[in-house]
């Protein structure tokens, strides 16, 4: 906590370090930004979990994306929220989206976490991404309705099954505004998150329109399947 509370304290008092590339002078340079407010894709888990809506995300969750995302969330620089914020307002406004409301749900951190760093990380995203779209004229609002129903395990080395088994009932949801019911989330990987969000909204009488995150685990590509690839690749060009 106590380091957590120095970096956000240099952040204001110090030339920023880009937490994108290390670059001196902005929390994250003009270059960094723009890889994060690239054009959006459409993450496919390879077994995705029943239930798990539509979901885009910004970035793949590697490079200055993670870099980012790890320093806004484990070292305390809370600040980058507002870069974070602009990459999923970003993500959102490339989308094909339909006339009317948009009514975005983060989905919730645990208790501790939120004890532990002072805030809820994806929430704060949240109000950013809605606030610049409100600007450009969109009716948007936050809906911090979904809870956490009760403790999960660490999902670290979980498989994807097992990841969603670890969060069947993790969630419960209030009442949700009208309007198209978007998940927000920082990253997604197999989609059980996302999924269980879903289920949550549901049985509170919305449906999710689709999800958007910051960013996407990479698909792994087998070995024996890269080879092969590498191999296609050698014929053809020989």
């Amino acid at each position: 906590m106590v380091v957590r509370v120095l970096d956000a304290v240099l952040d204001l008092l110090v030339p920023p370090r880009c937490a994108g590339c290390g670059g001196r002078g902005a929390l994250v340079c003009a270059k960094c930004a723009a890889e994060l407010t690239a054009a959006p894709h459409l993450h496919l888990p390879e077994a995705p979990p029943d239930g798990l809506p539509e979901c885009w995300a910004a970035a793949g969750y590697d490079g200055v994306a993670r870099r980012v995302l790890i320093a806004y969330k484990e070292r305390g620089r809370t600040a980058l929220g507002a870069a974070l914020g602009a990459c999923l307002a970003g993500a959102l406004a490339r989308l094909p989206l339909e006339a009317g409301p948009l009514v975005l749900v983060p989905v919730p951190s645990t208790r501790r976490s939120r004890r532990a760093k002072g805030h809820d990380p994806v929430r704060r995203i949240a109000e950013v991404a809605a606030r610049r779209l409100r600007a450009g004229g969109a009716h948007v609002t936050v809906a911090p309705v979904l809870r956490p129903a009760r403790k999960v395990a660490d999902q670290s080395g979980l498989t994807s099954a097992q990841r969603a088994a670890n969060l069947a009932g993790a969630f419960t949801s209030g009442a949700v505004p009208k309007g198209r019911v978007v998940l927000v989330d920082d990253v997604v990987t197999t989609g059980a998150t996302l999924a269980e969000a879903a289920r949550a909204l549901r049985a509170a009488g919305a449906q999710t329109a689709f999800a958007v995150t910051v960013a996407a685990t990479r698909k792994r590509v087998p070995v024996m399947r890269h080879a092969r690839r590498s191999q296609i690749r050698r014929h053809h060009s020989g």
